[in-house]
């Protein structure tokens, strides 16, 4: 064999590998918004010069498009990666053999309670369940229990609780308190008048221009709020010693098992995982709270550290999810 015919030959193998993208593309399907992710994804491609090949979850979709994809792609995979918007959908897909371990070097900081203990999926840059407050209140309700007590009759607004954040909420309260605590506390929500809303989004409208006193929300929607100077106050709830805890809604990153470009979606996951990541999600209007110890943030995002965190087992929350919805869907009058 010639020098000419070797030297074709290395240039074609390369061709190949190339074309099987074994060294220029990863294939991610996301949950987080659009709007939020897809910038952390363009600089990744910036940086690495790895071509990412996106597939986002519409709002019609409400989270699950993707899920449902990779569900149904399981025995062929296309995709390399998922970004989650919680941990709850990523948990699913391991359940469902989906996922593949991988412990991500850079994330060795991060709370062991955001990951799963064998390297499935991994959490990063959370939300929070806080209270917003108008601030025509002077003496601000500090914890969740607030919802139950008569001054506030008629007065507080919450998102369904048969979707969302709110569902996942109240199923970490069904773990924490116990199943009879958590449905009394439900019941005396009936009692004390609340108001529902078709979202958080809503519910903090709804306080912000005096229709209520305070609601449930994500904290995005409490800053976000606040950064357009509007006259509302963000309550961390819970905070006291012996307190619930404020609970956390991290973002998830893993692995699809079978992944066509492994190599390429381990980068990409440890640049997920990474400070920078974090802080750039702080500084969005995401409004996210590291996990990372240490990354810079602005002045109206709370440190990690800073916190009293609800602790629970998300798998759990997730089976508790489950178990729930016949009692959610009366609840609520469905």
């Amino acid at each position: 064999m010639n020098k000419l015919t070797v030297a074709a030959l290395i240039v074609l193998a390369g061709t190949l590998l190339s074309c099987s993208g074994g060294k220029r593309e990863v294939v991610i399907y996301v949950s987080e918004d659009q709007v939020f992710s897809e910038p952390i994804l363009r600089d990744f491609e910036k940086e690495t010069g790895i071509k990412v090949k996106s597939v986002f979850d519409t709002e019609e979709s409400k989270s699950t498009g993707v899920m449902n994809r990779l569900i149904a792609e399981k025995d062929n995979p296309q995709a390399d990666v998922y970004w989650a918007n919680e941990p709850i959908r990523a948990d699913i897909l391991r359940q469902q053999g989906i996922a593949d371990t991988y412990i991500s070097p850079g994330a060795s900081s991060i709370p062991a309670q955001f990951k799963d203990p064998k390297g499935y999926w991994t959490g990063f840059s959370s939300r929070a369940r806080v209270l917003i407050v108008n601030n025509r209140v002077a003496d601000k309700p500090q914890s969740i229990r607030a919802y139950a007590d008569p001054r506030w009759r008629g007065r507080t607004v919450i998102a369904n609780p048969l979707f969302g954040t709110t569902t996942t909420y109240i199923a970490a309260l069904y773990i924490l308190w116990g199943d009879a605590a958590a449905a009394a506390f439900m019941d005396s929500l009936k009692t004390s008048g609340i108001k529902l809303s078709t979202s958080n989004g809503e519910s903090a409208d709804q306080v912000a221009n005096g229709e209520f006193d305070f609601s449930l929300v994500d904290s995005d929607d409490a800053v976000n709020r606040m950064r357009q100077g509007l006259p509302v106050t963000m309550i961390i709830p819970d905070q006291d010693e012996g307190g619930a805890g404020c609970f956390l809604v991290p973002n998830a990153a893993l692995l699809i098992k079978g992944a066509p470009h492994p190599e390429n979606a381990r980068k990409l996951i440890d640049y997920l995982l990474s400070k920078e990541t974090e802080r750039k999600l702080a500084f969005a209007d995401c409004a996210q709270i590291p996990l990372h110890p240490g990354v810079e943030i602005p002045k109206d995002i709370k440190q990690f550290e800073s916190l009293r965190p609800m602790n629970v087992d998300y798998v759990r929350v997730a089976k508790k999810m489950q178990e729930i919805q016949g009692f959610l869907k009366a609840w609520a009058g469905y």
